[in-house]
Protein backbone atom coordinates (compact mmCIF):
# COMPACT_ATOMS: atom_id res chain seq x y z
CA UNK A 1 0.00 0.00 0.00
CA UNK A 2 1.61 3.05 -0.59
CA UNK A 3 1.60 6.09 1.89
CA UNK A 4 0.87 9.62 0.95
CA UNK A 5 4.34 10.71 0.53
CA UNK A 6 5.09 7.92 -1.90
CA UNK A 7 2.08 9.19 -3.99
CA UNK A 8 4.02 12.77 -3.84
CA UNK A 9 7.42 11.87 -4.46
CA UNK A 10 6.03 9.71 -7.67
CA UNK A 11 3.57 13.13 -8.67
CA UNK A 12 6.93 15.19 -8.40
CA UNK A 13 8.78 12.56 -10.68
CA UNK A 14 6.39 13.03 -12.97
CA UNK A 15 6.14 16.33 -13.72
CA UNK A 16 9.99 16.78 -13.72
CA UNK A 17 10.15 14.67 -16.46
CA UNK A 18 7.71 16.53 -18.27
CA UNK A 19 9.80 19.23 -18.27
CA UNK A 20 12.74 17.51 -19.44
CA UNK A 21 14.94 16.56 -16.54
CA UNK A 22 14.25 16.40 -12.86
CA UNK A 23 17.26 19.40 -12.63
CA UNK A 24 15.61 21.61 -15.25
CA UNK A 25 11.96 20.84 -14.05
CA UNK A 26 13.11 22.30 -10.34
CA UNK A 27 15.41 25.19 -11.61
CA UNK A 28 12.00 26.34 -13.65
CA UNK A 29 10.24 25.53 -10.76
CA UNK A 30 12.25 28.08 -8.17
CA UNK A 31 12.22 30.75 -11.15
CA UNK A 32 8.48 30.68 -11.76
CA UNK A 33 7.79 31.52 -7.88
CA UNK A 34 9.92 34.11 -8.00
CA UNK A 35 11.74 32.75 -4.61
CA UNK A 36 15.45 32.77 -4.47
CA UNK A 37 16.71 32.62 -7.88
CA UNK A 38 20.19 33.39 -6.55
CA UNK A 39 19.99 29.65 -5.06
CA UNK A 40 19.98 28.22 -8.65
CA UNK A 41 23.71 26.39 -9.60
CA UNK A 42 24.56 27.64 -13.55
CA UNK A 43 24.59 23.86 -14.45
CA UNK A 44 21.45 23.10 -13.19
CA UNK A 45 19.23 25.90 -15.20
CA UNK A 46 18.41 23.97 -18.32
CA UNK A 47 15.83 25.72 -20.30
CA UNK A 48 15.95 28.85 -18.22
CA UNK A 49 19.22 29.63 -19.36
CA UNK A 50 17.92 30.67 -23.00
CA UNK A 51 15.78 32.89 -21.02
CA UNK A 52 18.63 34.98 -19.53
CA UNK A 53 20.83 34.42 -22.89
CA UNK A 54 17.88 36.00 -24.66
CA UNK A 55 17.48 38.86 -22.23
CA UNK A 56 21.14 39.60 -22.26
CA UNK A 57 21.49 39.47 -26.02
CA UNK A 58 18.33 41.38 -26.31
CA UNK A 59 20.14 44.39 -23.70
CA UNK A 60 23.37 43.92 -25.55
CA UNK A 61 21.20 44.83 -29.10
CA UNK A 62 19.44 47.63 -27.25
CA UNK A 63 22.96 49.26 -25.51
CA UNK A 64 24.35 49.17 -29.86
CA UNK A 65 21.42 50.76 -31.18
CA UNK A 66 20.80 53.40 -28.34
CA UNK A 67 24.83 54.31 -28.57
CA UNK A 68 24.53 54.39 -32.36
CA UNK A 69 21.62 56.87 -31.92
CA UNK A 70 23.19 59.14 -29.28
CA UNK A 71 26.22 59.21 -31.09
CA UNK A 72 24.35 60.25 -33.92
CA UNK A 73 22.40 62.33 -32.20
CA UNK A 74 25.69 64.38 -30.44
CA UNK A 75 27.43 64.75 -34.26
CA UNK A 76 24.35 66.47 -35.36
CA UNK A 77 24.02 68.94 -32.77
CA UNK A 78 28.09 69.25 -32.72
CA UNK A 79 26.84 70.55 -36.44
CA UNK A 80 24.33 72.42 -35.21
CA UNK A 81 24.83 76.50 -34.36
CA UNK A 82 22.08 77.03 -32.18
CA UNK A 83 22.78 73.90 -30.17
CA UNK A 84 26.19 74.91 -29.77
CA UNK A 85 25.58 78.31 -28.63
CA UNK A 86 22.71 76.74 -26.27
CA UNK A 87 25.45 74.34 -24.67
CA UNK A 88 28.90 74.85 -25.84
CA UNK A 89 30.65 71.03 -24.19
CA UNK A 90 28.69 69.79 -27.30
CA UNK A 91 32.23 70.73 -29.20
CA UNK A 92 34.19 70.39 -26.24
CA UNK A 93 34.80 67.24 -26.41
CA UNK A 94 36.47 65.16 -29.62
CA UNK A 95 35.07 62.55 -31.14
CA UNK A 96 36.38 59.84 -29.91
CA UNK A 97 35.79 60.72 -26.68
CA UNK A 98 31.94 61.32 -28.02
CA UNK A 99 31.64 57.59 -28.59
CA UNK A 100 33.00 56.97 -25.32
CA UNK A 101 30.67 58.85 -23.59
CA UNK A 102 28.19 57.50 -26.06
CA UNK A 103 28.64 53.65 -25.58
CA UNK A 104 28.96 54.18 -21.45
CA UNK A 105 25.65 55.87 -21.96
CA UNK A 106 24.14 53.16 -24.26
CA UNK A 107 25.42 50.07 -21.96
CA UNK A 108 23.48 52.01 -19.14
CA UNK A 109 20.25 52.15 -21.38
CA UNK A 110 20.10 48.87 -22.46
CA UNK A 111 21.11 47.43 -19.10
CA UNK A 112 17.87 49.39 -17.30
CA UNK A 113 16.15 48.16 -20.31
CA UNK A 114 17.04 44.66 -19.53
CA UNK A 115 15.93 45.21 -15.78
CA UNK A 116 12.79 46.76 -16.63
CA UNK A 117 11.54 44.37 -19.39
CA UNK A 118 12.66 41.58 -16.87
CA UNK A 119 10.30 42.86 -14.11
CA UNK A 120 7.90 42.88 -15.73
CA UNK A 121 5.97 39.21 -14.89
CA UNK A 122 4.02 38.87 -17.90
CA UNK A 123 7.32 39.02 -20.12
CA UNK A 124 9.20 36.33 -17.73
CA UNK A 125 6.49 33.87 -17.87
CA UNK A 126 6.25 33.82 -21.63
CA UNK A 127 9.84 33.61 -21.84
CA UNK A 128 10.03 30.98 -19.13
CA UNK A 129 6.88 29.17 -21.48
CA UNK A 130 8.86 29.40 -24.77
CA UNK A 131 11.80 28.43 -22.82
CA UNK A 132 10.20 25.11 -21.64
CA UNK A 133 8.73 24.29 -25.29
CA UNK A 134 11.51 24.70 -26.26
CA UNK A 135 13.53 22.25 -24.14
CA UNK A 136 10.73 19.63 -25.18
CA UNK A 137 11.98 20.12 -29.11
CA UNK A 138 13.80 16.82 -30.01
CA UNK A 139 16.20 18.08 -32.21
CA UNK A 140 17.63 15.89 -35.13
CA UNK A 141 20.74 14.33 -34.82
CA UNK A 142 24.19 15.45 -36.60
CA UNK A 143 23.94 11.93 -39.01
CA UNK A 144 19.95 12.99 -39.85
CA UNK A 145 20.98 16.87 -40.50
CA UNK A 146 24.33 15.21 -42.87
CA UNK A 147 22.34 13.02 -44.52
CA UNK A 148 19.18 15.32 -45.04
CA UNK A 149 21.93 18.57 -46.23
CA UNK A 150 23.46 15.46 -48.87
CA UNK A 151 19.92 14.41 -50.68
CA UNK A 152 19.29 18.68 -50.85
CA UNK A 153 22.56 19.13 -52.37
CA UNK A 154 22.56 15.60 -54.78
CA UNK A 155 19.16 16.91 -55.77
CA UNK A 156 19.79 20.33 -56.37
CA UNK A 157 22.85 19.12 -58.64
CA UNK A 158 20.71 16.91 -60.86
CA UNK A 159 17.62 19.65 -61.43
CA UNK A 160 20.62 22.18 -62.31
CA UNK A 161 21.81 19.43 -64.63
CA UNK A 162 18.51 18.78 -65.84
CA UNK A 163 17.74 22.38 -66.33
CA UNK A 164 21.25 22.90 -68.26
CA UNK A 165 20.61 20.13 -70.73
CA UNK A 166 17.38 21.25 -71.27
CA UNK A 167 18.29 24.65 -72.39
CA UNK A 168 21.12 23.68 -74.54
CA UNK A 169 18.69 21.47 -76.48
CA UNK A 170 16.53 24.59 -76.89
CA UNK A 171 18.97 26.52 -77.80
CA UNK A 172 20.06 23.83 -80.38
CA UNK A 173 16.46 23.40 -81.59
CA UNK A 174 15.71 27.10 -82.07
CA UNK A 175 19.26 28.01 -83.86
CA UNK A 176 17.96 24.78 -86.41
CA UNK A 177 14.55 26.48 -86.48
CA UNK A 178 15.62 30.29 -87.14
CA UNK A 179 19.19 30.00 -87.77
CA UNK A 180 22.09 31.98 -86.54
Amino acid sequence: MASEKDTEDETAAEDSEELGSPAEGASLAKASDGEDNEAVEPTNLGALRYVHAAFFIGGILVAFVAHKILGLAWGWLANWPAAVRAVPQLVSYAEPDREGFTLVAGALVGALAVIQTYRREGIRRGADEVALELSKVTWPTREVVMNGTLVVVVASMIATAYVAVLDRFWGFLTTLVYGA
